[in-house]
């Protein structure tokens, strides 16, 4: 009994509970920041509690214990929040973060994050009460404690975030880069025959999973796709573009989604707009008479994906609260809303009502399928792949890309894509997935390709960001633009340079953190804006005060050294 007395005492004591919770935290913050397993925990916190053993942490001769608040709380506590940020999306967007706290997200549904989110929580204030402990234990803690403080700080890329926009601002940095670039959508030639148009996007469904040798077959059927069109290798992802709305944003606006931020002038209010100060697809296509819809399996209030569609010339934008009412079966649902296979039965029966009528029409359709974490694959993959384990991101995006052809290759049976131009394009890069480790090796690029009559080449390959997607849409159904250009996007079927060609991407993400006049142009009419009694009337609208041309037009400092081609 006393042997067994001798091992159990030191467990007994709360310094050894202290300092093996503070080891377990470190590795888990290690397994999270750096390319290494999660088991990898382990082994740290033993180094970590061999190293307090050598050194007497917690333990110190003549030890003194003061009642003092250790300076570095906070700066743990911001690290904690960046920590559960990274483990769960891979890379951490803080414009993702603003933009959803002001547009809402009431119907999420991911609700494994919320209980990630509440153990998270309960880890962060266990590890500061640890801390605490070792502070007010141990003096040479308390001597370099100001110093952890000071590197929490400066080491925390949420901060780092928020202090190189900060530092733009005051320093006075070129905050309308950007807006000089942006180029007013306008249609300067129209098709005989305007074709339909189906635009897919993938959730997550990034080329990167084309890579045989890393991901095996599970991009298969979304390659066969594009050996009947043009697939464009190459598009990035640049900053604000990276979630659901940015990517959609982006590809249908020519602009990375800047946040309203402190431009919204009801801070705590919903928004009653998304970007309304410019024209997107929609606007265009609604003037030429098409007819748009937007299908999605998740709730159209979340992230304002209602608002976005129906602000921008749809006619309707249906997602879960409208579509379960369609359903043979309304219980068949998975926490976000719609499964795959649901939405793109549903989105047949739709393309088969809209070409019942005269017009041409558009229909926009987002999946689910392939949702970090681990992906929600529908009842007829799992009928075919078997069963799924959870976990594996590859199983989904077979699903999703098996899914895809099945509804194109249904369409064309029943003969319902006739004189319709069909993209197909993931949202964004996925976040953390099972294949995370893999998927980071290199490069990554998004899905694009278009498929239709008159569509099919070889695969272009130049280096682009999903801003371009706009106009290459819009040429790609036969409209003419000025210099092939929307938005800050530039057509991939011209031979004009685009912002990423010209600039590179690292430079245009270091401008989008100075930029600030293309953000008051996105959120036009949401703010309040300043007006010049001398040269404007009280009548005159505020989207005439600003010429196009002057918009555009580039000082010598901004001159890249690559001009356009003549056009």
């Amino acid at each position: 009994m006393s042997g067994l007395h001798l091992l159990s005492h030191p467990l007994r004591h709360p310094r050894w509970w202290a300092l093996g919770f503070l080891g377990l935290c470190l590795g888990h913050a290690l397994s999270v920041l750096l390319p290494i397993p999660w088991f990898s925990l382990l082994p740290i916190a033993g180094l970590w509690l061999g190293l307090a053993a050598k050194l007497g942490w917690g333990a110190p001769r003549h030890a003194r214990y003061r009642r003092v608040w250790p300076w570095s709380l906070l700066p743990l506590a911001l690290w904690w929040l960046y920590l559960y940020l990274s483990d769960g999306f891979g890379s951490v967007d803080l414009g993702a973060v603003f933009f959803h706290l002001q547009a809402g997200i009431s119907e999420h549904g991911g609700a494994g994050r919320i209980t990630a989110a509440v153990l998270y929580t309960l880890a962060a204030a266990l590890s500061l009460v640890a801390f605490t402990w070792l502070i007010r234990t141990d003096k040479r803690w308390r001597l370099v404690e100001k110093v952890l403080m000071l590197a929490l700080v400066a080491g925390n890329p949420l901060l780092f975030g928020l202090g190189q926009r900060g530092a733009a601002i005051v320093v006075e940095e070129d905050g309308a880069w950007l807006d000089r670039r942006y180029q007013e959508p306008h249609l300067q030639g129209r098709p005989a025959s305007p074709p339909n148009l189906l635009l897919i996007y993938l959730e997550s469904i990034e080329r990167t999973y084309a890579d045989r040798e890393r991901f095996g077959d599970a991009y298969a059927d979304l390659e066969h796709l594009g050996e009947r069109g043009t697939v464009f290798e190459g598009v990035r992802q640049i900053d604000n573009t990276g979630w659901t709305m940015a990517g959609m944003i982006a590809s249908q606006c020519g602009v990375p989604l800047m946040p309203a931020g402190l431009l919204h002038d009801r801070q705590f209010e919903p928004l009653e707009a998304v970007v309304p100060g410019i024209d997107c697809l929609g606007d265009l296509l609604s003037k030429e008479g098409y007819r748009l819809t937007y299908l999605g399996g998740a709730s159209t209030s979340f992230a304002g994906k209602g608002l976005f569609y129906e602000g921008h010339g749809f006619d309707r934008a249906l997602g879960r609260e409208e579509l379960v009412p369609r359903m043979t079966d309304p219980d068949y649902l998975n926490s976000w809303g719609l499964y795959d296979d649901t939405l793109f039965d549903v989105a047949v029966e739709e393309i088969a009502d809209l070409e019942a009528e005269p017009g041409p029409w558009g229909l926009v359709v987002l999946t689910l399928g392939g949702h970090a974490p681990n992906g929600y694959p529908s009842r007829r993959c799992r009928e075919r792949q078997g069963e799924f384990d959870g976990v594996d991101i590859l199983y989904s995006v077979e699903c999703t890309a098996w899914l895809t052809r099945n509804f194109l290759e249904r369409l064309e049976a029943r003969g319902l894509l006739e004189n319709t131009l069909v993209m197909i394009a993931s949202d964004h890069l996925t976040m953390r997935v099972s294949a995370w480790d893999q998927l980071i090796l290199g490069e990554r690029a998004n899905t694009v390709m278009l498929l239709g009559p008159g569509v099919g080449a070889p695969p272009v390959t130049r280096e682009a960001s999903t801003l371009d997607l706009y106009p290459t849409l819009l040429e790609a159904m036969g409209f003419d633009l000025p210099q092939h250009r929307a938005g800050l996007g530039v057509s991939l079927l011209a031979p004009t340079l685009n912002l990423v060609e010209r600039h590179g991407a690292e430079e245009i993400n270091r401008r989008l953190t100075q930029e600030r006049a293309l953000q008051q142009r996105l959120w036009e009419g949401l703010t309040p804006q300043p007006r010049d009694e001398g040269n404007q009337d009280d009548d005159t609208p505020q989207g005439d005060v600003q010429g196009s041309a002057e918009q555009i037009t580039e000082t010598p400092r901004d001159k890249p050294e690559v001009e356009f081609p003549p056009l």
